[in-house]
């Protein structure tokens, strides 16, 4: 069993920068691909990045290219999003998720299923 735990949230004006953190612990593993979600109140939840095993290949969504960036220490067991010029708009509780594969095709990183290991969430609040 994995156990994701999430830190690094608060409240941030617009324009500020903040890093999450998701440490795995239980059985973990370097080989799995990682991904960043996040739920807005009343919304769903939505896929906000991912990074692959060994972190050579990261995908995004269009809302936070050029201003997100994930990363990955596999000696820690931890991945981390960097999020910088947040938005109003970027104001919802992160989750990170872990997958069972190294790496996938296609969109395959932004479904909620590809992820089978979720953490209990970290909330961001950017206020204007």
């Amino acid at each position: 069993q994995v156990q994701l735990v999430e830190s690094g949230g608060g409240l941030v004006q617009a324009g500020g920068s903040l890093r999450l953190s998701c440490t795995a612990s239980g059985s973990t593993s370097s080989t799995y691909t990682m991904g960043w979600f996040r739920q807005a109140p009343g919304k769903e939840r939505v896929f906000v990045a991912a990074i692959n095993w060994n972190g050579g290949s990261t995908y995004y969504a269009d809302s936070v290219k050029g201003r997100f960036t994930i990363s990955r220490d596999n000696a820690k067991n931890t991945v981390y999003l960097q999020m910088n010029m947040l938005k109003p708009e970027d104001t919802a509780v992160y989750y990170c998720a872990q997958a069972p594969l190294p790496f996938y095709s296609g969109r395959y990183y932004e479904r909620d299923s590809t992820y089978t290991y979720w953490g209990q969430g970290t909330q961001v609040t950017v206020s204007s």
